[in-house]
């Protein structure tokens, strides 16, 4: 079967930065073939030709990385369209090197919480990507009959809100719920995600100024997030009594290092708790945030640089499992930039597609290597989701996903030349090392950056039940 082959002296494999020569079948647009610590001279080379490579590219310097899976992503379609869309969204992330994104199930309208809402939802996603996209359901009061449904249809797991959510078509759960839904998806090969945050009810100091960040953050405290935290392991403790259940639980957005120590005991028990944080608790603290600077509120808040630098330092220590954009835009009324009353503001950070540059960034002041952010950004958020068996490795029998990264260019995130939707993110100004310059899935070119997208949207919906 005709073969195409992608090489340099830099690939990201098994966690090692090597040389490398990668054949992949035209037909399957899975991995065939790596040449480790080898790059192949030409396409007449007899090792090329016994694979009947038509098509052979040496990309050196630049390096080659797996796609990235980006796990928690807001494509908001159908119904709030507006805020964004399956085109826009996947286009975004395409461009960055994420060939794998992960739909929540709010805020679209109806959200991913019935078998019939799901069916709407992938209606509406025909046609319309540019990488792949797989979906969580949704935990709301409402749905303990639909769980089950869902697993069936596809969803890779189930996410919950222990607060409000911010829209009224997604309420919040409660402990009674949680154990309820464990019970019921104990045996199933499935996950429940959380949002972490709990409010106490102690009654704290009213600040007037809604305009000073500070007002926002006190409203929202770290004992928000470590209530809920503990709660989550208490419903894990006693309801998901058997190590051989295949029910995993997660927590989305960690933002406060608070908590760590709650996670790394649960880790410690064997309880089957992962943990993930974002690029902006990562990279964007507490001081730096200006006044009437809306776009930076998010839920959790990002909090202060010495809470920034101990989420780095648990992501290196593997209490943290994995780094997610949580792309969660809005139009910009609801920014409500002009007036800037973070209390009244959507909360929510767009940043989808700046993954790796973000990451790149950061690493080179933090010490964190390539094979690092690939670990974090594709191979445990593909476990995360179930697939690991495909996505998030260059390795034989994996889907042909690469994203092509120039470790040299730099790139100003500027406002107006934002690929997603709605153009608002509170990295507008900041210069970024690393440049994603193609990315290619499941062995087709999608994205160059001096061609732009291809011709058409190549993106498949990824609705296999998930087996592990």
């Amino acid at each position: 079967m005709p073969c195409k082959a992608i090489a340099s002296n830099n690939v990201v494999i098994e966690r090692q930065l090597e040389s490398a020569t990668i054949i992949f079948s035209t037909e399957s647009s899975k991995i065939v073939e790596i040449i480790r610590g080898h790059v192949v001279g030409d396409i007449n080379d007899p090792v090329l030709a016994q694979f009947d490579v038509i098509d052979y590219e040496i990309v050196s310097p630049k390096t080659i990385l797996p796609g990235l899976v980006d796990s928690h992503v807001h494509l908001n379609e159908p119904g709030r369209t507006e805020w964004e869309g399956f085109a826009t969204g996947t286009q975004a992330a395409i461009c960055g090197g994420v060939t794998t994104v992960v739909d929540m199930p709010l805020n679209a309208i109806p959200p991913t919480t019935t078998v019939h809402n799901f069916m709407l939802k992938l209606r509406a996603a025909r046609d319309q990507l540019w990488c792949d996209v797989a979906f969580w359901g949704g935990l709301v009061p409402s749905n303990l009959n639909d769980l089950i449904p869902l697993v069936k249809c596809g969803v890779r797991g189930f996410k919950g809100f222990l607060a409000p959510s911010g829209v009224e078509e997604f309420p919040m759960i409660e402990e009674n719920y949680i154990s309820k839904a464990m019970k019921i998806l104990r045996d199933e090969n499935t996950m429940m995600l959380f949002h972490a945050e709990l409010d106490d009810g102690k009654k704290r100091t009213k600040h007037s100024d809604h305009c000073d960040y500070d007002t926002f953050l006190k409203s929202r405290p770290d004992s928000f997030e470590t209530n809920a935290i503990a709660l989550v392991v208490k419903c894990v403790e006693e309801n998901i009594t058997s190590k051989q259940s295949p029910l995993k639980t997660h927590i989305v957005h960690l933002a406060t290092k608070d908590a760590l120590p709650i996670i790394k005991c649960a880790q410690s028990k064997g309880l089957s708790l992962t943990a993930e944080t974002c690029f902006h608790y990562l990279t964007l603290s507490a001081e730096q945030i200006p006044r009437k600077g809306t776009q930076f509120k998010c839920c959790p808040p990002i909090r202060s640089d010495s809470n920034r630098m101990a989420l780095i330092e648990a992501l290196k220590d593997g209490i943290i499992s994995s780094v997610v954009s949580d792309h969660s835009p809005c139009t910009p009324n609801l920014k409500n930039m002009e007036r800037g009353d973070f209390l009244s503001a959507w909360g929510g950070i767009a940043s989808v597609g700046f993954n790796l540059p973000i990451m790149f960034t950061l690493g080179l002041d933090q010490g964190i290597t390539l094979p690092e952010i690939v670990k974090w950004c594709c191979e445990n958020t593909a476990r995360q989701v179930g697939l690991h068996d495909r996505k998030g490795f260059i390795r034989v029998g994996y889907d042909a996903d690469f994203a092509i990264f120039d470790q040299e260019a730099e790139q100003e995130v500027k406002n107006d030349k934002l690929r997603f939707k709605n153009k608002i993110t509170p990295y507008s100004g900041s210069k970024l090392k690393g440049v994603v310059t193609k990315v290619i899935l499941r062995g087709s070119t999608v994205f160059t950056l001096t061609s732009g997208y291809s011709k058409i949207p190549t993106g498949r919906t990824l609705l296999e039940r998930r087996c592990v």
